[in-house]
């Protein structure tokens, strides 16, 4: 299975990521989409059960959500400070 099949839940932080990710092929969801369309999205827990229930891979950067994950075995990507971190020392290699 390739990752473009894998469905992919992005918490509120990042709504509009979802629609990015669906341009470039990837089969992705908004929290904040779900909630409108009646979904009952509001605590993590509940996010986190969604992602399960459903099978994705959760983009968040609630850390507590991604700790969550890493001690259900869930596929999460973490955006935590840490990450962005790691982005801005490699972007600033460039110079």
């Amino acid at each position: 299975m390739t990752l473009k099949n894998q469905k992919i839940l992005v918490d509120e932080m990042d709504d509009g990521m979802d629609e990015k990710l669906k341009e470039i092929g990837y089969d992705a969801y908004s929290v904040k989409k779900l909630r409108t369309e009646g979904k009952k999205l509001h605590a993590d827990y509940s996010v986190i059960n969604y992602a399960r229930e459903n099978d994705m891979i959760l983009v968040t950067r609630d850390t507590e959500s991604g700790i969550a994950c890493q001690e259900n075995n869930l596929p999460c990507i973490l955006l935590d400070n840490d990450e962005i971190f790691k982005i801005v020392v490699e972007k600033l290699k460039q110079f």
